[in-house]
């Protein structure tokens, strides 16, 4: 996929899944890449492979939670190759669990990672995707950003958080006419390890004991690879979309809720019962 050769383009969340696979695919497109992750390890195998397909890239290990991380890691971005074009702000976490089981400090977990870490990458390269003349956010919310589940409060919470900040973020930089597009992806079930990886607090209730319990049932909805949901990420980048819907669920979930935007709720429910029974 052409349109991409001599960008440099900053990717969190680059050590495993979406942000891995959309990292190999612009490789493959010419881009010059720079990616952070807190996985350090997770991080070497990404830049082995984007080096593979023929990459100039850099990583570093960042904590998108922490501001002062995020700015040191987007200078430093722009100190090394000259320019910044575009940041895709993928870094995310799970958290399952019922509202009245969850703490407070799950709460700021999710939100520190999957909202905080989206603001932060936003403002951290906003001034040199600026100065770039053609620069691009790509901001990864999701499904969950659409629709509400039970037992996904504080990760509904945070997605819903990524889209309204993403779209009111669009409406500024149009309204000033900046050389800056903005796209806000909604990914539906992706094959990945993020519940795996994320936390679970147990509830009879919603129907899941264990983390490998929760990561099971995920598993089940995840029909979308990695793979074809990098490659339709760098497709709406091409094609300059606002949004960008991925997944046959991500379709047909974001139609109902728009055509049933409270009815909707009753099927999650009945999804919910027959999950526990099951």
């Amino acid at each position: 996929m052409g349109g991409f050769s001599g960008n440099v383009i900053a990717i969190t969340g680059a050590a495993s899944g979406i942000g891995r696979a959309t990292a190999v695919k612009l490789a493959g497109a010419h881009a010059t890449l720079s990616l952070c992750d807190i996985s350090r390890e997770g991080l070497r195998d990404t830049e082995r492979l984007c080096r593979d397909a023929g990459a100039a890239v850099r990583s570093t290990a960042v904590d998108v939670s922490d501001p002062e991380a995020v700015n040191a890691w987007a200078a430093d971005t722009h100190r090394a190759f000259g320019k910044v074009n575009a940041v895709i702000n993928n870094a995310g976490v799970s958290l399952s669990g019922a509202v009245a089981d969850l703490s407070l400090e799950d709460f700021e977990w999710i939100m520190g990672i999957n909202f905080w870490g989206v603001v932060h990458g936003t403002r951290a390269f906003l001034p040199y995707l600026r100065a770039s003349g053609d620069g691009h956010i790509v901001n990864i919310s999701s499904l969950f950003g659409i629709i509400a589940m039970p037992g996904a409060s504080a990760y509904n919470a945070s997605k819903f958080a990524v889209r309204g900040f993403t779209e009111s973020l669009s409406e500024e930089l149009r309204l000033e006419n900046a050389p800056v597009r903005v796209t806000c992806v909604h990914p539906g079930g992706i094959d990945t390890n993020i519940v795996a990886g994320g936390r679970v607090t147990p509830s009879e209730s919603l129907g899941f004991e264990t983390v490998e319990q929760a990561a099971r049932d995920f598993k089940r909805l995840a029909r979308t690879s990695p793979e074809a949901a990098a490659e339709q990420i760098v497709r709406a980048m091409a094609r300059r979309r606002r949004r960008q819907l991925i997944g046959v669920d991500a379709w047909l979930l974001e139609k109902m809720q728009r055509i049933a935007p409270v009815a909707y709720q009753n099927l999650m429910v009945a999804f919910a019962r027959k999950s526990r029974r099951e």
